[in-house]
Protein backbone atom coordinates (compact mmCIF):
# COMPACT_ATOMS: atom_id res chain seq x y z
CA UNK A 1 0.00 0.00 0.00
CA UNK A 2 1.52 3.62 -0.91
CA UNK A 3 0.25 5.92 1.27
CA UNK A 4 1.23 8.55 3.68
CA UNK A 5 0.55 7.37 7.05
CA UNK A 6 2.82 9.77 8.87
CA UNK A 7 2.03 12.86 7.38
CA UNK A 8 -2.14 12.16 7.96
CA UNK A 9 -0.96 11.36 11.49
CA UNK A 10 -2.15 7.57 11.29
CA UNK A 11 1.49 6.04 12.86
CA UNK A 12 4.04 7.00 15.46
CA UNK A 13 7.17 6.82 13.49
CA UNK A 14 8.66 5.76 10.78
CA UNK A 15 10.42 2.59 12.09
CA UNK A 16 7.75 2.12 14.64
CA UNK A 17 4.57 2.32 13.22
CA UNK A 18 3.19 1.33 16.57
CA UNK A 19 -0.28 0.17 15.11
CA UNK A 20 -1.97 -2.22 12.65
CA UNK A 21 -0.41 -0.15 10.12
CA UNK A 22 2.17 0.77 7.52
CA UNK A 23 3.25 1.82 3.81
CA UNK A 24 5.21 4.07 2.09
CA UNK A 25 5.06 7.79 2.55
CA UNK A 26 4.90 9.06 -1.06
CA UNK A 27 7.46 12.53 -0.32
CA UNK A 28 9.29 13.87 2.16
CA UNK A 29 9.32 17.18 3.18
CA UNK A 30 12.92 18.20 2.42
CA UNK A 31 11.65 18.26 -0.92
CA UNK A 32 9.92 21.90 -0.59
CA UNK A 33 13.87 23.22 -0.33
CA UNK A 34 14.26 21.29 -3.68
CA UNK A 35 11.52 22.76 -5.82
CA UNK A 36 12.50 26.00 -4.76
CA UNK A 37 16.09 25.58 -6.32
CA UNK A 38 14.73 23.85 -9.75
CA UNK A 39 12.12 26.61 -9.80
CA UNK A 40 14.70 29.09 -9.46
CA UNK A 41 16.88 27.10 -11.89
CA UNK A 42 13.89 26.79 -14.70
CA UNK A 43 12.79 30.55 -14.52
CA UNK A 44 15.78 32.50 -12.70
CA UNK A 45 14.21 35.80 -12.62
CA UNK A 46 11.80 34.53 -9.59
CA UNK A 47 11.02 36.34 -6.71
CA UNK A 48 8.12 35.80 -4.92
CA UNK A 49 6.49 32.28 -5.15
CA UNK A 50 3.52 31.86 -3.57
CA UNK A 51 2.85 28.21 -2.13
CA UNK A 52 -0.26 26.44 -3.07
CA UNK A 53 -2.33 24.10 -0.22
CA UNK A 54 -5.20 22.44 0.90
CA UNK A 55 -5.49 22.87 4.62
CA UNK A 56 -7.79 19.78 4.82
CA UNK A 57 -6.27 17.09 2.59
CA UNK A 58 -2.32 18.57 3.52
CA UNK A 59 -2.83 19.35 7.10
CA UNK A 60 1.09 18.63 6.87
CA UNK A 61 1.51 21.84 4.78
CA UNK A 62 4.07 23.46 7.54
CA UNK A 63 6.14 20.68 7.16
CA UNK A 64 7.09 21.90 3.45
CA UNK A 65 7.02 25.22 4.46
CA UNK A 66 9.83 25.08 6.78
CA UNK A 67 12.24 23.96 3.70
CA UNK A 68 10.94 26.01 1.38
CA UNK A 69 11.18 29.34 3.46
CA UNK A 70 14.89 28.15 4.64
CA UNK A 71 15.53 28.16 1.04
CA UNK A 72 14.05 31.25 0.26
CA UNK A 73 16.27 33.12 2.94
CA UNK A 74 19.30 31.56 0.91
CA UNK A 75 18.14 32.77 -2.57
CA UNK A 76 16.54 36.45 -1.85
CA UNK A 77 13.45 34.85 -2.94
CA UNK A 78 10.00 35.71 -1.01
CA UNK A 79 8.07 33.00 -0.12
CA UNK A 80 4.15 33.69 0.40
CA UNK A 81 1.70 30.58 1.61
CA UNK A 82 -1.36 30.62 -0.28
CA UNK A 83 -3.88 28.11 1.49
CA UNK A 84 -7.08 27.56 -0.79
CA UNK A 85 -10.62 26.12 0.78
CA UNK A 86 -11.88 24.62 -2.48
CA UNK A 87 -11.55 25.22 -6.23
CA UNK A 88 -12.51 28.31 -6.88
CA UNK A 89 -10.32 29.97 -4.77
CA UNK A 90 -7.32 28.59 -7.24
CA UNK A 91 -7.81 30.89 -9.84
CA UNK A 92 -8.15 34.05 -6.96
CA UNK A 93 -5.10 33.02 -5.80
CA UNK A 94 -3.25 33.07 -8.81
CA UNK A 95 -4.71 35.90 -10.33
CA UNK A 96 -3.64 37.77 -7.52
CA UNK A 97 0.38 36.79 -8.01
CA UNK A 98 2.31 40.08 -9.25
CA UNK A 99 1.82 41.12 -12.75
CA UNK A 100 5.46 40.39 -13.60
CA UNK A 101 8.36 37.89 -14.33
CA UNK A 102 9.72 37.15 -10.93
CA UNK A 103 6.23 35.43 -9.71
CA UNK A 104 6.17 31.72 -9.59
CA UNK A 105 4.39 28.86 -7.87
CA UNK A 106 5.05 25.45 -5.68
CA UNK A 107 2.08 23.27 -5.40
CA UNK A 108 2.04 21.08 -2.15
CA UNK A 109 1.06 17.73 -2.71
CA UNK A 110 -2.55 16.30 -1.96
CA UNK A 111 -5.91 14.73 -3.08
CA UNK A 112 -7.10 17.81 -3.75
CA UNK A 113 -4.38 19.19 -5.64
CA UNK A 114 -4.01 15.59 -7.76
CA UNK A 115 -7.63 16.13 -8.21
CA UNK A 116 -7.84 19.56 -9.45
CA UNK A 117 -4.54 19.59 -11.46
CA UNK A 118 -6.45 20.74 -14.61
CA UNK A 119 -7.74 23.33 -13.19
CA UNK A 120 -4.24 24.14 -11.44
CA UNK A 121 -2.26 23.74 -14.53
CA UNK A 122 -4.87 25.74 -16.47
CA UNK A 123 -4.76 28.81 -14.61
CA UNK A 124 -1.07 28.87 -13.83
CA UNK A 125 -1.08 29.02 -18.17
CA UNK A 126 -3.71 31.52 -18.32
CA UNK A 127 -1.67 33.82 -15.66
CA UNK A 128 1.90 32.82 -17.63
CA UNK A 129 2.99 31.58 -13.81
CA UNK A 130 6.06 29.25 -14.14
CA UNK A 131 4.95 26.14 -11.45
CA UNK A 132 6.10 23.07 -10.30
CA UNK A 133 4.54 20.22 -9.32
CA UNK A 134 5.24 17.53 -6.89
CA UNK A 135 4.49 14.28 -9.34
CA UNK A 136 4.95 13.48 -12.89
CA UNK A 137 1.43 13.33 -13.92
CA UNK A 138 1.50 17.06 -13.53
CA UNK A 139 3.79 17.60 -16.03
CA UNK A 140 2.44 15.23 -18.72
CA UNK A 141 -1.21 17.45 -18.06
CA UNK A 142 0.48 20.57 -19.47
CA UNK A 143 2.75 21.17 -16.02
CA UNK A 144 5.88 23.11 -16.88
CA UNK A 145 8.04 20.59 -14.13
CA UNK A 146 7.34 18.39 -11.73
CA UNK A 147 9.77 16.87 -9.21
CA UNK A 148 8.78 14.38 -6.97
CA UNK A 149 8.63 10.18 -6.14
CA UNK A 150 8.86 7.56 -8.69
CA UNK A 151 5.22 6.60 -8.47
CA UNK A 152 6.15 3.11 -10.47
CA UNK A 153 9.06 2.30 -8.11
CA UNK A 154 6.56 2.82 -4.80
CA UNK A 155 4.33 0.51 -6.18
CA UNK A 156 6.93 -1.89 -6.92
CA UNK A 157 8.62 -1.73 -3.46
CA UNK A 158 4.94 -2.19 -1.64
CA UNK A 159 4.75 -5.48 -3.08
CA UNK A 160 7.20 -7.38 -1.12
CA UNK A 161 5.50 -5.98 1.97
CA UNK A 162 2.23 -7.69 0.69
CA UNK A 163 4.28 -10.86 0.35
CA UNK A 164 5.50 -10.57 3.82
CA UNK A 165 1.97 -9.29 5.48
CA UNK A 166 0.67 -12.81 3.68
CA UNK A 167 3.17 -14.80 5.04
CA UNK A 168 2.39 -13.82 9.02
CA UNK A 169 4.43 -10.37 9.29
CA UNK A 170 2.31 -7.72 11.17
CA UNK A 171 2.22 -4.24 10.13
CA UNK A 172 3.21 -2.33 13.12
CA UNK A 173 6.70 -4.29 12.73
CA UNK A 174 7.33 -3.25 9.62
CA UNK A 175 9.05 0.33 9.32
CA UNK A 176 6.96 2.75 7.19
CA UNK A 177 9.65 3.34 4.49
CA UNK A 178 10.56 6.52 2.11
CA UNK A 179 10.90 7.35 -1.68
CA UNK A 180 14.00 6.55 -2.57
CA UNK A 181 13.82 7.49 -5.99
CA UNK A 182 12.92 10.53 -7.56
CA UNK A 183 12.13 11.52 -10.96
CA UNK A 184 12.47 15.45 -12.50
CA UNK A 185 10.09 15.78 -15.30
CA UNK A 186 10.29 19.28 -17.64
CA UNK A 187 7.60 20.36 -20.12
CA UNK A 188 9.02 22.43 -22.88
CA UNK A 189 6.27 23.00 -24.50
CA UNK A 190 5.15 25.01 -21.55
CA UNK A 191 8.60 26.72 -21.20
CA UNK A 192 8.27 28.00 -24.46
CA UNK A 193 5.19 28.92 -24.25
CA UNK A 194 5.74 30.62 -21.12
CA UNK A 195 8.99 32.24 -22.83
CA UNK A 196 11.53 30.41 -21.25
CA UNK A 197 14.50 29.00 -21.99
CA UNK A 198 15.30 25.79 -19.65
CA UNK A 199 19.09 25.96 -19.17
CA UNK A 200 20.79 22.65 -21.06
CA UNK A 201 21.82 21.09 -17.81
CA UNK A 202 18.89 20.72 -16.37
CA UNK A 203 17.55 18.76 -19.37
CA UNK A 204 20.07 16.06 -18.93
CA UNK A 205 19.50 16.12 -15.94
CA UNK A 206 15.65 15.40 -16.12
CA UNK A 207 14.34 11.95 -16.13
CA UNK A 208 11.71 12.88 -18.64
CA UNK A 209 11.41 15.89 -21.30
CA UNK A 210 8.06 16.14 -22.88
CA UNK A 211 8.82 18.12 -26.54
Amino acid sequence: MVTDPVGQGLVKSLAQPGANLTGFTNFEFSMGGKWLGLLKEVSPKVAHVAVLYHPHTAPYAASFLEPLQAGAAASSIQVQPAEIQDASDVERVIATLPTNSSRGLVVIPSVFMSGHRDLIIGAAARHAVPTIYPFRFFATAGGLIAYGADGVDLHSRAASYVDRILKGAKPAELPVQQPTKYELVINLRTAKALGLDVPPTLIAAADEVIE
